[in-house]
């Protein structure tokens, strides 16, 4: 999609930083960045979803995939989306002396700075402490005669939001830290959120700002909606009267146009969606093991889902990759 001109500044390094690797910050990574916003993901490679022996129960994988190789394809995903992946541990994460965002301390590399951030690790928020005045991101709790305090998994709201702005939490949250596809949606949600509000920092208010991320067929578009003006008409129509700025003014128009841009662009020819499964089917095929992925091509089942041609092709490349190595 790419709609949302970055916002990152020479004050800010990045519009987003992601703390955390796993489902829920890679499947926030994946929407950041297809909207245009500049987007870091800090990973220690310690993500929860790496205790688990092999995951059985994620939509798109009938008999399951082992974990190291659904690691690899969300960190493949989230870098063709357009994040950069850090393989550091952030140690923490402090509030600018400017205007707003964060500093980013990790353990090994560089700081940077950022306007949001995205906290997405399970088990320890220790790393932003002290960015809530009022402590309330910690709660405590009494085991064998001795406190404890933890990082409170209902601190943020539904959608991510925290009382600091410019701070949002995907995960520790109690609605998402059990299942990794439950994890993963609530990272897409909570990018929904950041998105919105990047959106309404350029101008944009709460009714437009909120969008989704996905692809049309350019065939649905009849003769009326591939007319642009037509776009215009019902833009005014539905958000006209309850605009908070008027109609003709200089600010309507710009995100009238920028949002009729995202609704178009969502289109896409059916020569274009040829193209985009072809690539699609060559980057899975690039993560499976070379002579399980030979052996399968007489597998009818598996012939069900890709193109057997592709798998060959893929097959040998990786073959002729490994005898020139």
């Amino acid at each position: 999609m790419t709609t949302t001109e970055s916002e990152a500044t020479h004050s800010h390094d990045y519009d987003v930083v992601i703390v955390g690797g796993g489902p829920a910050g890679c499947s926030a990574g994946v929407f950041c960045a297809r909207e245009g916003l500049d987007t870091v993901i800090f990973d220690r490679g310690r993500s929860s979803l790496k205790r688990c022996a092999y995951l059985e129960n994620y939509p798109g994988f009938p008999a399951g995939i082992d974990i190291e190789t659904l690691y690899a394809l969300m960190h493949d995903h989230a870098e063709t989306a357009g994040c950069e992946i850090v393989p550091d541990l952030v140690e923490s994460v402090e509030r600018t002396d400017d205007e707003g965002g964060f500093h980013v301390t990790p353990q090994e590399g560089d700081p940077v700075t950022a306007r949001r951030v995205v906290a997405a690790t399970r088990y320890d928020g220790e790393y932003m402490r002290g960015l809530d005045d009022n402590a309330a991101m910690f709660e405590t709790h009494e085991h064998d005669g001795e406190e404890h305090e933890h990082f409170d998994s209902e601190y943020a709201d539904h959608d991510g939001t925290t009382s600091v702005e410019g701070l949002y939490v995907a995960s520790p949250s109690e609605e998402a830290d059990t299942q990794a596809i439950m994890a993963a949606g609530r990272g897409a949600r909570v990018a929904h959120r950041v998105i919105a509000d990047a959106r309404m920092d350029d101008g944009w208010w709460e009714e437009v700002a909120e969008g989704v991320d996905w692809v049309r067929r350019e065939a649905e578009l009849d003769d009326e909606w591939a007319d642009r003006d037509r776009w215009v008409e019902w833009f005014n129509n539905y958000y006209g009267e309850d605009a908070p700025v008027e109609a003709d003014s200089e600010r309507f128009q710009r995100v009238r146009e920028a949002k009729i841009d995202d609704w178009l662009s969502s289109y896409v020819s059916l020569e274009e969606i040829d193209e985009r499964a072809a690539v699609g089917q060559e980057a899975l095929a690039a993560h499976l093991d070379v002579e399980r992925l030979i052996a399968a091509v007489d597998d009818e089942t598996l012939l069900n889902h890709v193109d057997d041609e592709l798998i060959r092709e893929r097959a040998r490349d990786i073959e002729a990759t490994e005898v020139n190595s």
